[in-house]
């Protein structure tokens, strides 16, 4: 498989954003169990933020990158998914790079934010991929079928050192 490339999310994308939500460890970004679910959730998407698909050759969606922005404080909330055929490959990182370094540069802000449970390493190395650093630790943020989860909490500054990591194209 070539590399990804990154692109606006899509309401064509919505069959793969169900599949994406079949995983269990996905119910918690959001109701997604149908298909007119996942039109939704894209729509909801695109209205409220800055959502990104990250997809390979056939233009299949691999992963979302998405930012809340915050005009007044420069700043956003950061989040990113992968569908299961893109996991495990750094392509996730890399999105998430790309999209931060955009955020941070074209578009005018200066903090990003993220969090991240302590329990999903992977998620951690996509933070860390993208240039973020933990700044805290949110102890018994979670309650996930009946256990108490910490979160991790990162930013990314303006001023931070770019990371080494290879960005994304654009389609």
């Amino acid at each position: 498989m070539t590399e990804p490339r990154l692109r606006p999310l899509r309401a064509t994308d919505a069959a793969r954003v169900l599949e994406a939500f079949a995983e269990a460890d996905m119910a918690r970004q959001g109701d997604v169990t149908d298909l007119p679910g996942a039109e939704r959730y894209i729509e909801g998407l695109s209205k409220a933020h800055r959502a990104f698909a990250f997809v390979d050759e056939a233009d299949q969606l691999l992963g979302v990158v998405a930012l809340l922005v915050d005009d007044a404080n420069r700043s956003g909330w950061f989040f990113y998914w992968t569908h299961p055929e893109g996991r495990g490959r750094g392509w996730t990182g890399r999105a998430a790079a790309t999209v931060a370094s955009l955020a941070l540069t074209d578009w005018g802000l200066e903090r990003l934010e993220l969090g991240y449970r302590a329990n999903n390493p992977a998620s951690g190395g996509v933070a860390r991929a993208a240039g973020f650093v933990q700044e805290g630790l949110e102890r018994g943020k979670f309650l996930i079928d009946g256990e108490r989860v910490d979160v991790v909490t990162c930013a990314r500054l303006l001023s931070d050192p770019e990371p080494d990591t290879l960005l994304l194209h654009f389609a």
